[in-house]
């Protein structure tokens, strides 16, 4: 089992980060955040767990253990893939996971894209009493978002498949309506817009 990598960042594109490893490049699938984070030429480390099939050994990545562990015991749910783990992780954040468990919120699961009403509501059954819920995630208006960090949302929302008509306006709604800490977090903005786009345009989830 590959629990953790820590190398250079060789590439970083859509949800896709290729790290450097002994002279090795690994590529490992992440969140869209976490390889719009990433930096070609630095250091990066994940907390990582290896899926293996008959056909493919694929590396998944997290920024802590907290979403690994999440990411773990979506998989564990029926229905729910590799992917689509992922997937829950690029819309809502481990605290909301557990939020949206507690308050048996099976909506919050149908964002993604290739989880339907079904699986949602397993989900919310089946991580029942897993998880605890360490934080409120209610946004508040505030100040206006640090120049520049839109347009990076913004970017990568486009480099990750929406047009630029599609993605500008909900970059907008998002700033306006994050709260004041999370502004300045390029990460936690892109995660709030894509859980806004929706699963009809989603493009990283789906079962696996």
């Amino acid at each position: 089992m590959i629990s953790s990598v820590r190398g250079l960042v060789l590439s970083a594109l859509g949800s896709t980060v290729i790290i450097e490893v002994g002279g090795v490049g690994l590529a490992v699938n992440v969140t869209p955040a976490t390889a719009l984070a990433a930096r070609i030429g630095q250091e990066l480390r994940l907390h990582t767990t290896l899926v293996v099939r008959e056909d493919a050994l694929t590396l998944y990545g997290f920024d802590s253990p907290d979403e690994l562990a999440v990411f773990e015991l979506l998989t564990g749910v029926t229905g729910v893939g590799p992917k689509s783990g992922l997937g829950v992780l690029a819309v809502l954040s481990p605290d909301q996971v557990a939020r949206a468990v507690a308050d048996d919120d099976d909506a919050a699961f149908r964002k993604v894209s290739g989880i339907g009403p079904k699986t949602a509501k397993l989900i919310v059954l089946s991580l029942t009493g897993k998880l605890a819920v360490t934080a409120a995630s209610a946004p508040t208006l505030g100040r206006l978002a640090p120049a520049g960090v839109g347009e990076s949302v913004l970017a990568a929302l486009v480099g990750l498949g929406w047009s630029e008509k599609v993605a500008a306006p909900v970059v907008e709604q998002t700033l306006t309506e994050a709260g004041d800490a999370d502004k300045g977090s390029v990460a936690v903005l892109l995660r709030l817009a894509l859980g806004k786009l929706g699963p009809a345009q989603h493009t990283i989830g789906g079962r696996a």
